[in-house]
């Protein structure tokens, strides 16, 4: 009868409460297609994808069918491509990002990541020009993901890196205005960016990574809205308590999921990331737990408060489900991505300055989050450096993905599609960080860095 109602209950989670995987990701590592001629190793690399992933979707296909578990996204991360095209003579690496997407579009996944530098300490040669590949190749490819690691607790923050990723992000949006500049969208920039992450845009396969891997991102902000409000008027002890217990029933699925995809595949199984990842559905949403919780709406003064509530529950649900925990785990507040934080924002309980705000408590940072078209590349770089520093100091990874749409100002709204959603652009603050940001260096390690 336990073994009925258990399977009963996971029926319901996915028809009813919007449970799904939402993403299996095959890690590879492209450390043996470095090559001192750029033509060669771009063969290289686009043969071992290929090879290694020829059959993850269809791997991922039967698996939905035959668990009745759908598989949302099946994507590919590499390493950090600042790194692999190095050894060569190419002065920008757009190729490269066109050979990740044509590997990409080969095997069928909706995207790929890795086209990355990590320069928390400073620039190498390849990281320099990956950087400057980025507006270019996020125009020119579809399904490529970029990310940059610019800060961590131990290093402190390259603070030139921030100078110079706010006018990326600019030249990247102007690039691609004619899709309302959704190359951001595909953007990330990080500090303390784990190697692991399944998710994009920031997924990329870190150096100390196996060979090959295949990492697991569940969601379900449904399945714990529903069950809250089974506990309607409960001290807040026992929401924790129901948020853990499902997060914890949660965490098992996509470890059948993750398990049973990589004995198929033939690659190990790394970590299973148990973020709870909205969409633009209606009752898939982050937001609409805070009100379950209590809050008339996302951005209500104690939502900072439920959302560390919910994270810390989440993490430790997941981490008694499963062994392999890893990547980011826990909440994401993407505006576009979420139709309550949409609301919020149309409503004008939800500001930007909030919105950061929560970060501190948050999986991961500023995310999909429209601004003006004419915001400073200096404001950006602000916006970076903020959300930076809380990383930094609380030893979290901290993200930014802003999309400064090109040609749209405050009360235009925004059409990304699919996942990615829509947004209502949101007005950023008008005072000038230029002379801040102009200062370049880097900001130092925070005190409790020194610890060996």
């Amino acid at each position: 009868m336990a073994l009925k109602n258990n399977v009963l209950e996971t029926i319901r989670m996915i028809e009813e409460e919007k449970l799904d995987i939402r993403t299996t990701t095959m890690g590879i590592s492209l450390m043996d297609c470095i090559d001192g001629n750029g033509e060669t190793a771009r063969r290289k690399i686009y043969d071992k994808i290929t090879r290694y992933a020829e059959n993850l979707v269809s791997v991922g296909n039967q698996i939905e069918t035959e668990l009745g578990i759908p598989i949302i996204n099946k994507r590919i991360s590499v390493t950090p491509i600042s790194l692999i095209a190095a050894a060569s003579s190419d002065t920008d690496y757009v190729e490269y990002a066109k050979t990740l997407d044509r590997a990409a579009k080969e095997v069928g996944v909706n995207f790929i990541g890795g086209f990355s530098a990590l320069v928390q300490k400073g620039f190498s040669k390849g990281d320099r020009i990956l950087i400057d590949s980025i507006p270019q190749a996020l125009c020119e490819t579809e399904r490529v993901c970029s990310s940059v690691n610019l800060g961590s607790t131990k290093t402190g923050i390259n603070l030139d890196a921030v100078k110079q990723m706010g006018q990326v992000i600019l030249d990247t949006a102007y690039l691609t205005r004619d899709n309302d500049s959704i190359g951001c969208a595909k953007l990330v920039v990080f500090a303390n960016a784990v190697d692991d992450n399944p998710f994009m845009a920031g997924a990329f396969h870190g150096v100390g990574e196996p060979e090959v891997v295949l990492n697991v991102g569940v969601s379900g902000p449904g399945t714990v809205k529903r069950a809250l409000e089974k506990v309607k008027g409960e001290p807040i002890q026992v929401v924790a308590e129901t948020i853990k217990k499902t997060a914890f029933k949660i965490t098992r699925a996509g470890q059948l999921v993750g398990n049973e995809a990589s004995q198929r595949l033939g690659v190990p199984f790394g970590i299973l990331d148990l973020s709870l990842a909205p969409t633009p559905a209606v009752g898939d949403s982050v937001a609409r737990i805070f009100e379950e919780i209590g809050l008339g709406a996302a951005g209500a003064h104690g939502t900072t408060a439920a959302l560390a509530l919910l994270n810390d529950a989440v993490k430790k649900g997941g981490i008694m489900a499963s062994s392999s925990v890893g990547g980011l785990s826990g909440a994401f507040i993407p505006v576009s991505e979420d139709e309550g934080m949409i609301e919020a924002v149309q409503n004008g309980a939800l500001t930007f300055d909030k919105l950061e705000a929560m970060t501190s408590v948050c999986s991961v940072g500023l995310d999909m989050i429209a601004i003006p078209g004419d915001t400073p590349a200096t404001t950006i770089s602000g916006m970076i450096a903020d959300e930076a520093s809380i990383g930094v100091i609380n030893n979290k990874t901290t993200a930014v993905r802003v999309i400064p749409v090109h040609g749209k100002g405050v009360g235009d709204t925004v059409e990304f599609g699919g996942l990615l959603g829509y947004a209502p652009i949101l007005p950023v603050n008008k005072a000038s960080s230029a002379d801040f940001i102009n200062r370049g260096g880097r900001i130092p390690a925070p005190i409790h860095s020194f610890k060996n």
